[in-house]
């Protein structure tokens, strides 16, 4: 089969690989009919995941088809159309009892496309299948459920839940890629009194106005005088940060109000200040987080029910085996204006939105 290949920092190509095979009976292997693009695997060749190791089949994010399953698997057959989480779980160790399942120590957590061959090929090896996959229903488009592999749950619960965002709060988001964007939109279920999100690109910023932003500011703009004039000086309620850079990060720790949640959601892959000299008497909670997954299935039913927006945030789509082009198209999105890049599926034309 084929599959995209990480052979070490700036350097990934579309290959044959050999097909998977189940290895545990808790395994499922499904065929690949829907894939994205994250950021995080932007981060990985860029060096700044050094746990990846060449040879690695990159991609955490699909929605397939059951082929295959081991003796144990219980809740999923061939034929289903299923999730692929981001996420895997082994259901038994403390972590998992505890919902963290981002932090499963029986061999899970973020292991596709990290830690073992990931989702972008044309079969991949899912363990602990009854757990890591979703049955899909048939109201909802593969283009659209594959979002909800890791964008929504992530921008909601590293964002959203951990920032505990309420009634009548400001929310300042950096980032307007596709977890910034995914933070409105999860945000708003909270019915904030306002959503700020902060960016660099024009085209960004103008989706974050079409996903609910009240007000948007350019991050080489003071930001920060922005959210003190929309609140009198006092600073956002929660402030989330969805780029992974240090400047990002101590932009956010600005912004806060005394009493205030920064919550973290970028990847880092280098040191950060945390300015304490600053923060020390502010009262302030950061927190950090990789994602547990354990809001999928009521997101799910959620985006089934259109009440969430999800064809808004794919921009590009290519078919699977122009992988390489997707990687270049989404790694420019300043100037290519893409959001959500989705290779597989039923459209392949390149939409971009107006700048």
């Amino acid at each position: 089969m084929k599959g995209f290949v990480f052979h070490g920092p700036g350097q990934a190509s579309w290959q044959d690989v050999p097909d998977p095979a189940v290895k545990e009976p808790t395994d499922a292997i499904v065929k690949v009919g829907v894939v994205t693009i994250c950021g995080t695997d932007l981060h990985i060749l860029k060096g700044d995941v050094p746990e990846v190791r060449p040879g690695t089949v990159l991609g955490h994010e699909a929605v397939g088809e059951i082929v295959e399953i081991g003796g144990d698997v219980r809740t999923v057959r061939p034929g289903d159309r299923v999730l692929i989480s981001c996420i895997t779980s082994c259901g038994r160790c403390r972590s998992c009892r505890d919902g963290s399942y981002g932090q499963c120590r029986g061999g899970g957590g973020w292991i596709l496309g990290h830690l073992i061959d990931g989702t972008q090929a044309e079969y991949v090896r899912v363990p602990c299948a009854d757990l890591s996959v979703h049955p899909l229903p048939g109201a909802l488009r593969s283009e659209d459920a594959v979002l909800f592999a890791d964008i929504f749950p992530t921008s909601y619960e590293v964002g959203v839940l951990n920032g505990h965002v309420r009634p009548g709060d400001t929310v300042a988001i950096v980032g307007a890629g596709p977890v910034g964007l995914a933070a409105i939109a999860t945000a708003r279920l909270f019915s904030p009194e306002r959503i700020i999100s902060v960016d660099l690109a024009p085209a960004r910023l103008e989706a974050a106005h079409r996903l609910g932003a009240d007000a948007v500011a350019d991050a080489h703009e003071a930001p920060g005088q922005l959210v003190d004039d929309l609140t009198d000086g006092l600073g956002a309620d929660v402030v989330i940060e969805a780029v992974g850079v240090p400047e990002s990060f101590e932009l956010c720790t600005r912004m806060v109000r005394p009493g205030g949640h920064v919550a973290n959601i970028g990847v880092h892959g280098r040191p950060a200040t945390l300015h304490l000299e600053d923060l020390w008497a502010r009262n302030v909670t950061i927190t950090t987080g990789l994602v547990d997954t354990h809001s999928t299935p009521m997101l799910l039913r959620m985006a089934a029910a259109g009440r969430l927006p999800t064809g808004q945030l794919v921009t590009h789509t290519f078919p699977s085996e122009h992988m390489e082009e997707a990687y270049d198209v989404f790694s420019k999105a300043a100037e290519t204006g893409a959001l959500k890049v989705v290779l597989g599926g039923e459209r392949y034309e390149v939409a971009v939105p107006a700048a």
